[in-house]
């Protein structure tokens, strides 16, 4: 069970210690990273919230308190996955002081829910037949991490007929490009190479462009898996451009702040090293001006 992590919280949880059920699952799978997309997250956390339906309330304040509460604590399991927090804020900011019972909070909890999980799925499928329309028959691309939008882009790309070849990194420590690369090779049309992340620089004369996913892009600087940042900067150096592909709920321009994460040093390495301190980040950030498109379910932006 999750436990209190400051001074309200603790009150809070005090008044409520029953388990989380789905919410307490689905926050460690968060914290895991077992789900690599921030758009499926945002999904799965706001679909959880749906346990609080089942709940039994004594009125309408006690169960805005245990929505906010959880919706917290959703938002806290990754605080650099900026489609999380929208999610979680428009939930609790929509639905907080708008009834007068229980029941009316809960019925506007659902709709505020399926509001929710359709606008991301949408969104996602939208910005993914965009970016399709982008490729060009006999196209090679570079590819870094995991991308779901980017994954429906490509396979949607080649159903049109598109001949395509995709060199993909392997996106260390985790190793998350060798999962594109499995999938890449399910698509008809599409001919995978997978390469080590220091390898990219050797192989970007050879591609007509890099496409990366977002985790999200705050004022002026994209947020994505560690890597993408030099990866942007080699093919700046050597004149390949950079597309971006995601959903606009990832263009944030709200009061959310990016918080990095520190992932475990035993990804790194299994075997600690005396004297050494492993560095572990999660993600990195990549000026714009070193990015030439960002294709969403709104549009084609050459500038944001």
């Amino acid at each position: 069970m999750r436990r209190p992590t400051d001074e309200t919280d603790q009150k809070l949880f005090a008044a409520d210690t029953t388990p989380l059920g789905m919410i307490d699952e689905t926050i460690e799978e968060i914290r895991r990273m077992q789900t690599h997309s921030s758009s499926v997250v945002a999904v799965k956390a706001t679909t959880a919230l749906g346990e609080l339906l089942d709940r039994d309330y004594q009125n309408v304040e006690a169960y805005e308190r245990d929505l906010e509460r959880n919706a917290g604590a959703l938002r806290r399991a990754n605080p650099s996955h900026a489609s999380l927090h929208k999610a979680m804020r428009e939930v609790v900011d929509n639905v907080l002081g708008a009834a007068d019972t229980v029941e009316d909070a809960k019925s506007r909890t659902r709709e505020e829910i399926d509001r929710i999980v359709e606008e991301i799925e949408t969104g996602k499928r939208r910005a993914a037949d965009r970016a399709a329309d982008t490729f060009e028959d006999g196209e090679t691309f570079l590819t870094h991490d995991f991308s779901s939008t980017v994954l429906e882009a490509i396979e949607t790309a080649a159903a049109e007929g598109n001949h395509l070849t995709g060199y993909v990194t392997e996106a260390r420590p985790r190793y998350l490009g060798r999962k594109t690369a499995r999938r890449l090779a399910e698509m008809d049309r599409v001919e995978p190479h997978l390469l080590v992340d220091s390898a990219a620089g050797y192989i970007l004369d050879r591609c007509d462009r890099v496409l990366v996913g977002m985790d999200c892009i705050v004022d002026d600087t994209l947020y994505n898996r560690v890597g993408t940042f030099p990866l942007a900067a080699a093919a700046d150096v050597v004149g390949v451009p950079v597309t971006v592909v995601g959903s606009e709920s990832k263009i944030i321009e709200d009061d959310f702040v990016f918080e990095n994460e520190e992932r475990q040093p035993a990804e790194v390495i299994r075997e600690p090293v005396e004297g050494v301190e492993i560095e572990n980040p999660a993600y990195d950030a990549t000026p714009m001006h070193l990015v030439d498109e960002v294709v969403t379910d709104q549009g084609r932006y050459e500038e944001l």
